[in-house]
C-alpha cells in the first residue's frame, strides 16, 4: 500500500494534514541534523501566483532570518517563475547559511532548476525532476524559447553571409527585429546561463578536488568549464524539445551533474515521500495553492473562490461596500470594506466598527496562518462597480 492510500484511509482533514506535515519536518530535522524548509506550489491550479515570485522571497526571508542552524535543506516544488527572485534567494541563503542543500521529489522547473543548481548538494527521489532553463520571452503575442530565437537568428545570419541573400519569408521577419528586441532575448538567455556558471563552481563543485576516473587534481578552470557545459545543455531547447520536459537523475548525470539519490536512504526517503504525499492531499482538499513551512512556522496561501464571500453590491455607485470573507481553514469570518471615495472619515468609521480595509496586496492573512488571495474578489467588485477600489 502506498502512502497516498495510507493517508486516505486515515481520513485526515486539513488540520490533521497540517500537523502531519510539521511532524514530518521535525522527523527530517532529527534524522539529518539539519533545518528543513518546505516551499511548494500546487502545480496544476490555474492561479497567477503559482510560480516563484518576489513575494515568495520576502516570505522565505522572514521565516528564515532568525534561524540559528547553519545548515539548510530546501524542499522545493515549483513550475518556475522569476529568475531574478531565484538570484535574490540565493544571495540571502548564502549569506545566512554555511550549507544549503536542495530536496526534489516532485518538479522543480525553469527558475526552480536555476535555484537548485546553487546547492552544495542536490538530493532527488526517483520521482523528482528538474527542467530546462532556456528563458521564455514574449515576442509579439507569442511566448517563445530564447534559445530557439537566437538559434534561428544565427542560422539566418550564416545563410545571409554565405549566399548574400535571404528567402522572402526570412527577410521579412529579420526586417521586423529591433536592436532592443534582440538584446532582450540575448540577455534573457544568458542570464540563466551566467548564474549557473557562477554558482556551480562556487557551491556544488567546491569539494570536487580530484577527477573520479583519472584522479587528476581539479582546477578552477576545469570547474568553470564543466559548469558552462552543463548550463549550455540545460539551455539547449533543441535537446529537450519542450520547456516543460522532466529531466531525471540519469539525464542530469549524463550531462555531468552529480545527484544524490534519496531512495538509497530508506528512512529519509520515507519521510520525503510522505511530505510529498501530504502536500498533494492538502492541495487536493482545499483552495491552498502554495505552502511555506518549517518546524517553527508555516504559511499556507489560499485562493478564495469568488462565490464564497458575501458581497453586497448596490445598484447605484456606493462610497463603500462591505465584504464577509470566511477563512477556508478555520471558518473565521473576516469583515472588510472597500471604498471608492477618498474621504478618510470612511476609514475611521469602519475601523471603529472592527472592519479591515481591503488589503493593498490583495492578500488577507488569517490568525490560523492561512493567506487568502482576494484578487478574484477585487476583480469582481471593480468590474461591477466600474471603479477602482481606493487603497
Amino acid at each position: 500500500m502506498g502512502f497516498f492510500d495510507e493517508y486516505i484511509k486515515k481520513n485526515f482533514n486539513i488540520q490533521d494534514l497540517e500537523k502531519e506535515l510539521l511532524e514530518l519536518i521535525k522527523n527530517y530535522n532529527d534524522e539529518k541534523d539539519s533545518y528543513l524548509l518546505v516551499y511548494t506550489s500546487a502545480m496544476d491550479k490555474p492561479i497567477p501566483y503559482i510560480p516563484l515570485i518576489m513575494d515568495d522571497y520576502y516570505t522565505i526571508y522572514d521565516m528564515l532570518r532568525n534561524v540559528k542552524s547553519k545548515k539548510l535543506d530546501f524542499y522545493i516544488e515549483t513550475p518556475g517563475g522569476s529568475g531574478e527572485t531565484a538570484e535574490e534567494l540565493v544571495r540571502f541563503l548564502r549569506e545566512k547559511f554555511e550549507i544549503v542543500n536542495f530536496i526534489i521529489s516532485g518538479e522543480a522547473k525553469s527558475a526552480g532548476t536555476i535555484l537548485v543548481l546553487s546547492g552544495d548538494d542536490i538530493f532527488m527521489t526517483k520521482s523528482g525532476s528538474l527542467g530546462p532553463i532556456d528563458a521564455q520571452v514574449k515576442i509579439g503575442r507569442s511566448i517563445i524559447s530564447a534559445y530557439d530565437y537566437m538559434d534561428w537568428l544565427n542560422k539566418t545570419r550564416d545563410i545571409a553571409e554565405k549566399e548574400k541573400k535571404l528567402n522572402p519569408l526570412d527577410a521579412t521577419m529579420v526586417a521586423q527585429i529591433s536592436p532592443g528586441e534582440y538584446n532582450q532575448v540575448y540577455h534573457a538567455l544568458k542570464f540563466a546561463e551566467d548564474l549557473v556558471v557562477e554558482w556551480l563552481p562556487k557551491y556544488k563543485f567546491k569539494n570536487w578536488n580530484i577527477t573520479e576516473t583519472k584522479k587528476i587534481p581539479v582546477t578552477l578552470e576545469m570547474k568553470k568549464k564543466r559548469a558552462k557545459e552543463i548550463a549550455e545543455e540545460l539551455t539547449n531547447h533543441a535537446k529537450w524539445r519542450t520547456h516543460k520536459r522532466s529531466i531525471k537523475i540519469k539525464d542530469l548525470e549524463d550531462i555531468g551533474l552529480k545527484i544524490e539519490m534519496i531512495d538509497n536512504n530508506q528512512k529519509i526517503a520515507d519521510i520525503v515521500y510522505k511530505i510529498q504525499t501530504v502536500i498533494r492531499l492538502i492541495f487536493s482538499k482545499s483552495n491552498i495553492f502554495k505552502i511555506f513551512a518549517t518546524v517553527e512556522s508555516k504559511l499556507f496561501s489560499s485562493a478564495t473562490p469568488i462565490a464564497n464571500p458575501n458581497i453586497n453590491i448596490p445598484k447605484t455607485t456606493p462610497d463603500v461596500i462591505e465584504i464577509d470573507v470566511p477563512c477556508p481553514k478555520c471558518g473565521k469570518k473576516h469583515k472588510i470594506y472597500a471604498k471608492f471615495n477618498p474621504n478618510p472619515q470612511i476609514d475611521k468609521e469602519f475601523i471603529l466598527k472592527g472592519e479591515l480595509p481591503f488589503p493593498k496586496n490583495n492578500k488577507l492573512k488569517c490568525d490560523c496562518g492561512f493567506e487568502n488571495d482576494l484578487s478574484g474578489i477585487r476583480n469582481e467588485i471593480e468590474s461591477k462597480i466600474k471603479k477602482k477600489i481606493i487603497i
